[in-house]
Parts: C-alpha cells; sequence; structure tokens
C-alpha cells in the first residue's frame, strides 16, 4: 500500500482497496468506516508524500543553514569532506569557501588530518585524503606516525619513519605537487629531484632494521645519515607550472587561479571581469529575445560540451564562471585555441537567457590570450632597484631581453636608487616581441609584479 502511494498508480490502489476493505470486514470493521478511512488513505497519496519530503528537507535545510551563518568554517570543512572523493564539486565548494571570506590552506604533513579540518577562525585545512593517488590508508598511515613521533623534520626523516610500501613514489611525489611537504625543502622542484635519493636512504635504513643490525657508519639509525643528505637544490617552478602540478594532485588549483598572470593585461582589452557580466542586471520584461551587447571577456577554458548544433564551454576567471555558445563554424575556425585549461579572450554578444536564469555569451571569435598580448601590447614597463637584496642587475636584464628583439614593444625601466629615481627608455634596438616565454622569464628575474604590458588604446580583437 505504501509503494502504490508513493507511485500514485490509480490501478494499484484500486486493488489495495478491495485488499483493505476485505481484511477491515474479516476484523469487523463496518464497510462504510473501512471506507472511509481508505478514502482518507487515498486523498493522502495525492499530496502527503510530497508534503512529507518538504517537511523533512524544510527542517534540514533550515538547520544546514544555521550552521552555515554561524559556523561557516566548520560547516564547510565537513562539507568539503563529504564530497572530497569528486573534484568537481570540490571546485565548486571551493569557490564558495572564498565567497564567504574563507581561506582554503594548502595541505601539510605536519598538520593536516585525513579530512579537511578548521585551522582557524576563517581557514581550512586541506585534508590529506583528497590528494590523488595518496588514499586513505596512507593519510592515515602518515597521519598515525607524526602523532606517535612528532613532526616530521626533512625529507629525509619524513620517508625513514614511514612504511615505503603504504606510501611509494607515485604517493610522495603527489604529497610534493600539492605542497604538502614545503616545509621540509626549499622548495617543490628541489623536493621532487631529491626524492629517488630519499625513498633509497628509507630502503637502506628498513632493510637495516630488518637484520636487526646498523650500518658501520650509523645509517641505519637515521642519526648520522642526515648529516650527509642534502637536498637538492633546484631552481623553483612559476606560477603556470606550479598550479598545474597542484591541479594534477589536486584536481583543482589551489595556490591560486592560472588567470592571475593575466588580469592586469586583461582589464585592458576585455569589457570586465567574468563575476562584473554576470551580475549585470537582467533585461526588462519583454526585452530578453533583443540583440545582446558585444562583449569581450577573458578567462580559463573548462568544461566543453559538444552538443546538437553548438559547442558550449565555460570561461572561469578565478571570479566566477560564464558560459559561452560556439557555433559549428565558429568552432572550426578557433579549435586551436579551446584546449581544455587554455586561456583564451571570447568576443561576441552578451544575452540573457531565460533557461538558466542567466547571461551566456554567443561567441564570434576566440583567440589565446598570449596571441592579443603579443600583437596588442606597446610598451614593456620594468621596475628596476639597485637596492640591497635586488636580484636585477644589467647583465640579467640583457640576458633575457635579448633572445625576443626585435620587437614591436618598446622597453621602459623604472629605476629606483638608493639617492634617486628615473626612467629609462631603451632605444629602438631593445624593443622586444611579448611572448610567453618573455614573460616567463621577467617573472622568474624580477617577479610577477616586477613588470607590465602598456597599451596605447584598447585593442580591438575583432
Amino acid at each position: 500500500l505504501r509503494r502504490a502511494m508513493g507511485k500514485k498508480k490509480p490501478a494499484e490502489m484500486a486493488k489495495q482497496r478491495s485488499v483493505f476493505l476485505q481484511g477491515a470486514a474479516e476484523r469487523g470493521v463496518a464497510p462504510a468506516l473501512a471506507t472511509r478511512i481508505f478514502d482518507l488513505m487515498e486523498k493522502f497519496a495525492e499530496y502527503g508524500f510530497n508534503r512529507s519530503h518538504s517537511a523533512a528537507y524544510a527542517l534540514l535545510a533550515y538547520q544546514t543553514a544555521w550552521l552555515k551563518a554561524h559556523h561557516p568554517a566548520a560547516f564547510m570543512a565537513a562539507v568539503l569532506t563529504c564530497e572530497m572523493d569528486d573534484t568537481d564539486k570540490l571546485v565548486v565548494m571551493k569557490r564558495e569557501c572564498e565567497s564567504l571570506g574563507l581561506q582554503i590552506e594548502r595541505p601539510d604533513v605536519n598538520s593536516s588530518g585525513y579530512a579537511f579540518e578548521v585551522s582557524g577562525a576563517r581557514s581550512i585545512r586541506y585534508g590529506l585524503g583528497a590528494i590523488k593517488g595518496l588514499g586513505q590508508a596512507a593519510a592515515e598511515h602518515l597521519c598515525e606516525r607524526r602523532q606517535a613521533g612528532g613532526e616530521y623534520c626533512d625529507l629525509f626523516e619524513l620517508c625513514r619513519r614511514l612504511d615505503i610500501q603504504r606510501l611509494g613514489r607515485r604517493a610522495m611525489e603527489a604529497l610534493i605537487k600539492a605542497g604538502a611537504l614545503d616545509a621540509l625543502g626549499p622548495n617543490r622542484p628541489s623536493l621532487l629531484a631529491t626524492l629517488p635519493a630519499a625513498l633509497g636512504a628509507a630502503e637502506q635504513a628498513a632493510r637495516s632494521r630488518d637484520s636487526g643490525q646498523d650500518d658501520l657508519f650509523g645509517v641505519g639509525s637515521g642519526v648520522q645519515a642526515s648529516a650527509d643528505q642534502v637536498v637538492i637544490a633546484v631552481g623553483d617552478w612559476g606560477p603556470a607550472q606550479r598550479l598545474a602540478a597542484e591541479r594534477e594532485s589536486l584536481g583543482l588549483y589551489l595556490s591560486g587561479h592560472p588567470f592571475d598572470q593575466y588580469r592586469a593585461d586583461a582589464a585592458c582589452f576585455a569589457s570586465g571581469s567574468v563575476s562584473a557580466l554576470l551580475n549585470s542586471p537582467p533585461p526588462p520584461p519583454g526585452a530578453e529575445y533583443q540583440p545582446g551587447r558585444e562583449v569581450s571577456v577573458a578567462g580559463l577554458v573548462t568544461n566543453l560540451r559538444k552538443r546538437t548544433g553548438r559547442i558550449t564551454v565555460e570561461i572561469d576567471d578565478g571570479s566566477g564562471v560564464l558560459e559561452a555558445s560556439i557555433f559549428p563554424e565558429t568552432y572550426e575556425r578557433c579549435r586551436n585555441h579551446l584546449g581544455n585549461h587554455a586561456i583564451v579572450v571570447v568576443t561576441g554578444q552578451l544575452r540573457w537567457d531565460a533557461f538558466i536564469d542567466g547571461w551566456r555569451i554567443a561567441a564570434r571569435d576566440v583567440a589565446a590570450i598570449d596571441d592579443v598580448i603579443e600583437k596588442h601590447a606597446s610598451r614593456l614597463l620594468i621596475r628596476w632597484s639597485d637596492r640591497p637584496g635586488s636580484r636585477l642587475d644589467a647583465r640579467a636584464l640583457r640576458n633575457t631581453l635579448e633572445p625576443f628583439r626585435p620587437g614591436g614593444c618598446g622597453v621602459l625601466l623604472h629605476y629606483t636608487g638608493r639617492d634617486a629615481q628615473a626612467r629609462l627608455v631603451l632605444g629602438e634596438e631593445w624593443t622586444v616581441r611579448p611572448s610567453l616565454e618573455l614573460r616567463e622569464r621577467l617573472s622568474a628575474l624580477v617577479g610577477a609584479d616586477g613588470f607590465r604590458f602598456v597599451y596605447d588604446v584598447a585593442p580591438s580583437l575583432h
């Protein structure tokens, strides 16, 4: 009877009526009363199933809303833990944390547990269980050894204390790429370069323990071994490579967004950020089907889907996600720029979509953002300081710029000395091509905030 009520099948309810009336008669219930009782149950079946669910969900919604409002860090840590096996949902939850003003801190072998945990009033520590390739057993083993022996001091000591059969090389690489071992070495590429030696030393120490004796020089004890075991120094990754490694190990970008390095440039040729476009007021009633306004938006290509008659992608600039519709002829012309996680500039009409109750861009053109910058940047401004600790000198600057000359982009130096400041304009023979490789080299030389490109006018992207 309950199943028939839930599925609202009249034929099934009719069968249940005869069964109910027969059983009631056998128990001495008057036919009129039995019929009235079943009529009440049949009427309840029309709305009671939905109503009971609505009441239960309303109570749950109230409870979770209260927790989210009064204890946002604890609430979101619990939600992130529930979704830790679903990367797509983690991305959504991370964006929700940002909207709530919560910071998600990188995983740390000396601080993180298996699950996401509250680490401060407005911060959440990333859970080791959400690192790809690690697994629950390995994450819990790492936490158990830490609780038993204290914090890990360096990479070699970490490998010696762990059971390498439970945390192999791939798991250790995932920990390094995720940033979980940042406190144990100078940078992530140095830790990766040292990992084979650290694992080898750990295996040797394990064999010595199993045989019941130490090496002549005490390698098996792990005490003197650390004196000879030094992390190999390797240059640090740039922002793009670091974020790519994070995405490989976590399934998302944690320490930043790939678009961050382009944000200042995009402000010169995009109509606005994704969040600004999404927050544009909707059209008045009756104007939904009028032609949209021409816009250009820059961001990361994600979630490319091919549908009958069109292709849709999502453009993510770190402030929000805007859906773009691309018709086949445009897609065939621009498909080389539409790889997943490519950074592009999309030009088209911004239209209100009643189906999604939000804005969508109908793309007319798609260009790689590096091509746009290289084509339209007119000047390169570099901040140069000769103060103590400055990494920039004339020789290093020349070696950085020389492979990219000549080009169409003039170079200006904003020089700051101990006693004076000046702007120096390099000669025409030092104009450069503002390519991606040049920007990466400049980032390594002066930092991402040590240079910027200047655009005389907003470039036409058509």
